[in-house]
């Protein structure tokens, strides 16, 4: 195991947000981002409908099912496998395809979404450039599918990370919610350059 390794595994078994997701049973540090920032921002209620794109291993769902209730809707998508949540549909692929998006549609059974989040991230490649032009991409697709699918009104939680294009995909935001505000919640990783983006109150483009 090469020194940074090492100093990476040091680091996580002693982090205190991973120590507290095994406590608490979720399955990853992530679950706590998503805490945080509902806690500030009023994200989620009872009977809501949300989809989590990028949903695995599935700490978000865990939240989100869990403070949506059995009264929700709760759809968690990703094209690894995520093993089953209580109160929450998986499925299994990638979002951009029709197929998947089909499933997704199924799911709703005709019903708006109140809330779309998304942590997804791309396998990182460490050439900085391209990874974050791959991120880009994830996070206008996730746009993409929030306007689509969120109701008037609806809420878009995305994770970005700083940097070339992150100025315009904000300004983008901002011509399709009435709202938008960046969040880097306390546990995100001090070195990492995340940052969340949400945009609160999706305009009918009718307006």
């Amino acid at each position: 195991m090469s020194k940074t390794s090492k100093a990476w595994m040091q680091e996580h078994v002693n982090d205190t947000y991973v120590k507290q997701a095994q406590a608490h049973g979720f399955r990853s540090r992530a679950a706590y981002k998503l805490k945080e920032i509902d806690e500030r921002d009023h994200l989620l209620a009872p009977g809501q409908v949300v989809v989590d794109l990028g949903a695995a291993p599935g700490s978000w769902t865990q939240v989100i099912a869990g403070r949506v209730g059995a009264s929700g809707k709760v759809i968690g998508v990703d094209l690894l496998p995520v093993d089953p949540i209580a109160g929450a549909e998986l499925i299994l692929g990638d979002f951009r395809e029709d197929v998947v998006l089909a499933e997704v549609e199924r799911a709703l059974a005709g019903r708006k979404v109140d809330l779309v989040v998304s942590d997804m991230a791309p396998n990182l490649s460490g050439i900085s450039s391209a990874d974050q032009a791959r991120s880009l991409h994830l996070c206008e697709l996730a746009l993409e599918f929030s306007c689509k699918h969120l109701k008037k009104g609806g809420n878009f939680l995305v994770k970005t990370f700083q940097g070339a294009g992150f100025n315009a995909f904000q300004k983008d935001l901002h011509k399709h919610f009435k709202t938008v505000t960046s969040r880097k919640p306390q546990a995100s990783r001090g070195r990492s350059n995340e940052m969340y983006l949400l945009g609160k109150g999706l305009i009918d483009p009718a307006e």
